[in-house]
């Protein structure tokens, strides 16, 4: 398959390096050539910086851009591959933002958290695709089947309920290791000491429905602890942590002690 990405961030520097080794990447735009130029020459493409250079004549580009700039790239791109098979990357946006203006017109979307440091194990990696026309869906099923054996058919509706859970998921519980990671340094304490205790609440999840294994002095209705909590990250001069102690604290108590 013939592909070109539009962007040169996390997702398309995963995605199309991991697309390359089985398909052929043609082209990689980025407004900064210099960027496009750092991709293109490890998939082995043509870095471009212009809307007018993009090739028409391949299989499927891919726009792997920030979501607000969704909108304003596949109105420049339009005029240029009318016909070509156009998706994005995007967990929250609605193919529609695509498909208003351009017919042919999907989405190809991993599940996956994406940073430059780790690679990607895309055999275990859900893709999510959707696509208006059935050609269009067949070959995004099969780009999808050459990466990774987790292929899902899902409306926009359902990816956007998929992607606010990822939020919750991945985002808040990094931001929690982060404040983890705040208290025991301003207390000189080895943050690698909790690790064990963040891969088997991470494995539990996995293997357990997550309300049936909440742990915790707010679940055991241990106000005692709860209060000695929020006093230390007081005298830390922590109230911006306090706080969010206390409304998780109260939200796993109105989940646990409010259910029939």
């Amino acid at each position: 398959m013939r592909i070109s990405f539009i962007g040169s961030g996390k997702v398309a520097t995963h995605l199309a390096s991991a697309c390359a080794l089985q398909h052929q990447i043609v082209q990689i735009m980025s407004r900064d050539l210099e960027h496009a130029t750092t991709l293109a020459c490890r998939v082995g493409a043509e870095p471009i910086h212009q809307f007018e250079q993009l090739d028409a004549s391949i299989d499927l580009l891919i726009i792997s851009v920030s979501d607000h700039a969704i909108s304003s790239v596949i109105q420049a791109v339009h005029p240029y591959m009318p016909n070509t098979l156009i998706v994005h990357t995007s967990g929250s946006t609605d193919v529609k933002i695509l498909s208003d203006i351009h017919s042919n017109a999907g989405v190809f979307y991993p599940l996956q958290t994406f940073s430059f440091e780790r690679d990607i194990h895309w055999s275990d990696t859900p893709l999510l695709i959707e696509a208006e026309q059935a050609n269009s869906l067949s070959i995004l099923n099969a780009l999808a089947n050459s990466l990774t054996k987790r292929v899902y058919h899902y409306s926009s509706t359902q990816r956007l309920s998929l992607h606010l859970a990822a939020v919750f998921a991945c985002n808040f519980s990094n931001y929690c290791y982060d404040m983890a990671k705040q208290t025991v340094d301003q207390a000189q304490v080895d943050f690698s000491l909790l690790y064990p205790l963040i891969l088997e609440t991470a494995k539990k999840a996995t293997q357990h429905d997550p309300v049936q294994v909440q742990t915790g002095p707010a679940v055991r209705y241990d106000h005692n602890i709860v209060e000695l909590h929020q006093n230390l990250l007081l005298k830390a001069n922590r109230p911006d942590l306090k706080d969010i102690y206390q409304r998780l604290s109260q939200a796993i108590i109105a989940r646990h002690h409010t259910q029939p």
